[in-house]
């Protein structure tokens, strides 16, 4: 069976392939042929899935060596595969859910022009993360991972005509680059303490290795996941990142790029368990994370944006437990799955939302659209359930765990961290409330509305293709769109009840990623108690603010927090003056060094000498007379000096 492993991976890279390469003669039938092979993928995964739960726990690992990639003296770099529990869970969740994006991707961009190279773009990326995910060496994960970041550079600016997506695309891409460098320091430090980057050799040898060098790595381990998974303080990418079209935004908060960041530090577990300094790190990354993101959401109108700020909390949640050791690996994945569903239905509601509404993203010009897109309303308000919590859905079973977690981390350390997730929690039920009854319930704020003007934050552009008129005409999605919601919407309710009964994810997971208790001082009924009392505060706030009360249609000023939170706590601030300012401030000091200093003693030294010359050559002026007077007095001074000798 492990000879289906390249062929998994094999399956989008050849569709990205045919499409991008292809020509126009595919452009009928090119978004198909992106789907099927994406499907053909995911075929792939469930039979190589079906075998490994036919094995042992310990026997659980497939590998499949093609070739040998680089081999200098004791370098060497094979091109290797590696299909155990965890990166098996990956693969489901990008092919699985893939495959439905795909999906809706056929309705949600049927009137662009440029959909073949859409779906080409989307199979690249499939088939990046699962080459980062099924890598069995850094090296090897190195490449899946700039792949990743490649197609989500091609895909967040998909729209390069709109200057805010080509800037967006560049930002991320940017971003990503400062995280990848952390990559590559990690794996060359990997090379050099343990004369090899592949799995085994480096996880398993961590024991004979001092804590300072894996401290080190864990660092630089940590650096690369903020990148990726926009943890803080490499998050400011993310907001940016909604230019793309929504299947992208789907596809990067459920599936793909910001899940790979958690796989790589729940991958190279035995580096953090054995360097807690790297591992504090993360949980405080991840704390700090979660709470900045949940803030960031509670004030943003536009729809993608408060989604986007709810992806930086809830992956804030996942990277919290991964930091947690054994005690939080095995949750931090669980909850990156029901992440997966519940996250992707979200996005793609709001996609549908915005193909009603011409495209518009500010809730403020919504309201009142259960009545209209009633599929729409109950998919994305079972997704809403999940991911505040809701007691039976999916993120009930997986964020309650994270929590457990946190406090069994015992001590302040894990007071704290649980309660920063406990407020998590309470602000997620508020911003995620709010989008709900900003955009479904109250009145119909859409109407009678004046157009956007050309300097207002752009849409979508595909409505200008549509032809639709400035008023919305809200309307139910095609079923192409609909069925991957409704199928999200089912995983969103049941998938983490199904993985919690008989504890089968955890036994699952255990063997590859271990797992301990704790010694939490609450119990999981008191935490579960704590964490409903949060939600209902979230939601009672929400619904006071946003239910009871009109919502107008022009955001009113507001506090000092929230207009801060607007501009995503300034963070794109703080970046401009700590490192576009300062970087500028650098460079000046530099060229004034480099103009002053360097070249002063080099342009110095050149005229000192340039004088010195031309003092010099008026001793050689041609004439003989001179010449002649220069050779009398030479002999004139040695008789001198000759007499003067004798004399003394």
């Amino acid at each position: 069976m492990e000879n289906l492993i390249a062929p998994l991976i094999a399956a989008p890279l050849l569709g990205a392939a045919v499409l991008l390469l292809g020509g126009r003669r595919l452009d009928r039938v090119g978004h198909w042929v992106g789907t099927l092979l994406s499907a053909t993928s995911f075929v792939f995964g469930l039979i190589l899935f079906a075998d490994l739960l036919g094995k042992d726990a310990e026997h659980r690992t497939l590998t499949q060596h093609l070739w040998t990639w680089i081999s200098v003296g004791s370098f060497q770099a094979d091109v290797t595969f590696r299909l155990d529990q965890l990166s098996m869970t990956f693969v489901l969740l990008i092919t699985g859910v893939g495959s439905l994006i795909h999906l809706y991707s056929v309705g949600y961009m049927e009137h662009d022009e440029r959909r073949r190279r859409f779906f080409g773009y989307l199979n690249l990326f499939l088939a990046a993360m699962l080459l980062l995910v099924l890598a069995d060496n850094y090296l090897l994960l190195y490449v899946g991972w700039e792949g990743v970041g490649l197609a989500s550079y091609l895909l967040i600016g998909f729209w390069q005509h709109k200057p805010s997506a080509a800037t967006a695309a560049k930002k991320a891409f940017l971003v990503n680059r400062v995280g990848d460098m952390g990559l590559s320091i990690a794996i060359m430090l990997m090379f050099t303490t343990f004369g090899s980057f592949a799995f085994g050799p480096v996880l398993s040898h961590t024991g004979d290795t001092s804590e300072g060098k894996l401290t080190a790595i864990g660092l630089m381990l940590l650096l690369a996941a903020c990148g990726k998974s926009a943890q803080v303080p490499l998050q400011s990418w993310l907001g940016d990142a909604m230019e793309g079209p929504t299947p992208v935004s789907a596809l990067i908060h459920a599936a793909t790029m910001v899940t790979a960041g958690v796989y790589l530090i729940v991958r190279s577990g035995a580096v953090f368990n054995a360097a807690p300094d790297a591992q504090l790190a993360v949980t405080v990354v991840g704390a700090v994370t979660l709470l900045f993101g949940a803030i960031v959401g509670c004030a943003k109108d536009d729809i993608k944006k408060a989604l986007a700020g709810s992806t930086m909390s809830q992956i804030g949640y996942m990277v919290l437990a991964a930091g947690l050791g054994p005690i939080g690996y095995v949750f931090a994945i669980m909850h990156l799955v029901t992440h997966g569903f519940f996250k992707a239905g979200l996005f793609l509601g709001a996609g549908s939302v915005m193909h009603g509404m011409n495209d518009e993203v500010d809730m403020r010009r919504y309201g009142g659209l259960r009545k209209y897109m009633p599929v729409t309303f109950i998919t994305f308000g079972l997704g809403y359930l999940a991911i505040i919590g809701f007691p039976g859905l999916s993120g009930f079973f997986s964020k309650d765990k994270i929590i457990e977690a946190a406090f069994a981390k015992g001590g302040t350390e894990g007071w704290i961290l649980g309660g920063a997730a406990l407020l998590g929690a309470a602000i997620t039920a508020f911003y995620m409330t709010r989008v709900m009854l900003m955009t479904f319930f109250g009145e119909e704020r859409w109407r009678n509305q004046p157009t956007r003007s050309p300097q207002a934050p752009s849409a979508e552009p595909a409505a200008e293709h549509r032809g639709e008129h400035a008023e919305p005409h809200p309307h139910e999605s095609p079923k192409v769109m609909t069925i991957p919601m409704i199928v999200l919407a089912v995983g969103s309710v049941f998938g983490g009840a199904f993985f919690s009964i008989g504890d089968r994810f955890l036994h699952w997971l255990e063997p590859v990623t271990g797992h301990s208790e704790g010694d939490s001082p609450l119990s999981a009924a008191a935490v579960t108690g704590a964490t409903m009392v949060c939600l209902v505060i979230g939601v009672a706030i929400a619904w006071a603010q946003y239910g009871r009360k009109p919502v107008p249609v022009v955001a009113p000023r507001g506090s000092l927090l929230t207009r801060a939170a607007r501009r995503d706590l300034l963070q794109d601030d703080f970046n401009h003056v700590v490192l576009v300012r300062g970087g500028e401030h650098l460079t000046r000091s530099l060229v004034y060094v480099d103009h002053t200093l360097v070249d002063g003693v080099v342009n110095g030294t050149a005229a000192g000498f340039g004088g010195l010359s031309g003092r010099l050559r008026r001793l050689q002026n041609g004439f003989a007379r001179s010449y002649a007077v220069s050779m009398f007095g030479g002999a004139a001074l040695l008789v001198a000096a000759t007499l003067l000798m004798r004399a003394v």
